[in-house]
């Protein structure tokens, strides 16, 4: 029992899937117990068999498809657009003190201010068409993908910029060679989170006249309560965001295997 309990020691990778399902199949007994005895009444919380049955016709009946293809259009582009932003101010503020005087505090301003309280300027600003939806998701991640760009700089030890230099390389050739290729492994971690964190924002975005899209399809179930609907668009969110996190961790381990912790 003391093996499994010491900090930051590595279990065995069948134990650890065996635990990771349980917690999924703990929540989902919970679930079922808490709607059939009627602990909540099943109009506010449907079973999970009920949940899965409505999933499966959307997908089946194909009513989903043009939600998850509008949906992942905005997240992905708000996202895109707010990485090329981030990553450049990012490497700006951890550079050069500065650009960081006249960055990161503007930043660290913008990142504590309510998302949702933006919306209806975005919609002056921009108008109520997709341009409105992906520039919520852009605001939402930019804010703080910046900051957290600017400490995985950094990190970078300082003992690597300083043999660079008694080597003789140059300040932007410091940067560009050293810096940037050392950060890139934390860069994708960061990158990682960011983009479940735009998920975040996706029902928010959604509010703007929006017609579709998985947030739109929860807002409209909520409207008249049907709450298979409301549930079965959460988990298929949950779902994407997932395996979207999954392929961002594979990716790293497979450019990256050469930093601490990777495998080739």
């Amino acid at each position: 029992m003391n093996k499994l309990f010491q900090i930051r020691k590595s279990i065995d990778k069948k134990l650890y899937i065996f635990i990771a399902a349980m917690s999924f199949v703990i929540l989902i007994a919970v679930w079922q117990a808490a709607s059939v005895s009627g602990a909540v009444n099943q109009v506010f919380l449907p079973t999970p068999g009920r949940v899965l049955s409505t999933i499966l016709d959307l997908f089946i009946t194909g009513s989903i498809w043009g939600d998850l293809y509008i949906s992942c259009y905005r997240i992905f582009m708000g996202f895109i657009y707010a990485v090329i932003l981030g990553i450049v101010l990012g490497i700006l503020a951890g550079s050069f003190s500065v650009t960081e005087a006249f960055i990161q505090p503007m930043i660290e301003f913008f990142r504590y201010l309510p998302v949702p309280a933006f919306v209806p300027l975005i919609m002056v600003w921009v108008g109520i068409g997709e341009e409105a939806k992906i520039a919520v998701i852009f605001l939402g991640t930019l804010f703080q993908l910046v900051p957290m760009v600017a400490d995985d700089l950094r990190s970078v030890p300082e003992d690597y910029i300083n043999a660079a230099y008694t080597l003789g390389s140059k300040r932007f050739k410091v940067l560009w060679k050293i810096i940037i290729p050392s950060m890139l492994p934390r860069l994708m971690d960061t990158l990682r989170m960011m983009m479940g964190w735009a998920w975040t924002y996706l029902v928010v975005a959604e509010l703007v006249a929006a017609n579709s899209g998985l947030g739109y399809s929860i807002l409209k179930a909520q409207r008249y309560l049907k709450t298979p609907y409301i549930f079965a668009g959460i988990i298929i969110i949950g779902l994407l965001g997932l395996l979207i996190d999954r392929t961002f961790a594979l990716v790293s381990r497979k450019l990256f295997y050469w930093s601490e912790g990777g495998v080739k």
